[in-house]
């Protein structure tokens, strides 16, 4: 996993940074709002760790901001903060998880794998429990049509690859570029992501 660390503790920072990376996670680090920002502009990451109280404003003013530019990277938040508004703000704007200072980077490391265990694959702000089956969206079970799971778990299964439209057809049961197109139709009303079709080759969600 490639991770986005926003600390402006230097010494904290280089701590988590050196320990996640012995663990075998990938990460960048930013000590300023600014620099994260350049960094998401820049790269595409699996999850940011977001501290709330900076000195120059809020990691919660970086997510909302991120989150209005279609940013829907998943986010745990670093707080020292006990006010619950605050962590409540964080929730809204789409964070997955929080975590006080001070803290003991196992608990980190134990917070990450609970929430990116492989079975669970994350799409914008849908995830799909490959284990149970089960589609979530803003942590609530969507039901959608059979077609329509398993044309949208192929594409989220290889989400960043374009996936041809005969093996879409094969979840579709038949061969009709109008029927799949219908199906993509609804899945992107339904789940309210980001399909795109790439003409003469099949459809795609990007990774964000």
């Amino acid at each position: 996993m490639k991770l986005l660390l926003l600390e402006d503790n230097q010494i904290l920072s280089e701590t988590l940074e050196h320990f996640l990376q012995r663990e075998g996670y990938e990460v960048d680090v930013a000590l300023t709002m600014e620099e994260a920002e350049d960094l998401t502009f820049e790269n595409k990451y699996d999850l940011y760790l977001l501290d709330i109280n900076l000195p120059e404003g809020s990691g919660l003013e970086l997510l909302e901001a991120l989150r209005h530019a279609e940013d829907y990277t998943p986010t745990i938040f670093i707080t020292a903060l006990t006010d619950m508004s605050s962590i409540a703000e964080g929730f809204k704007l789409g964070a997955i998880d929080y975590i006080k200072k001070p803290f003991d980077p196992e608990e980190l490391l134990i917070r990450l794998k609970a929430k990116f265990k492989n079975d669970i694959l994350y799409c914008q702000d849908v995830e799909f429990d490959q284990e149970a089956q089960v589609l979530r969206k803003d942590g609530e079970i969507i039901d959608i049509g059979n077609v329509q799971y398993k044309i949208f778990t192929k594409l989220l299964q290889e989400c960043g690859t374009v996936v041809t439209k005969e093996v879409l057809f094969e979840a579709l049961g038949h061969t009709s570029d109008t029927a799949l197109r219908v199906a993509i139709t609804k899945i992107k009303q339904r789940l309210s992501v980001d399909i795109k079709n790439i003409r003469g080759k099949g459809y795609i969600i990007e990774k964000i």
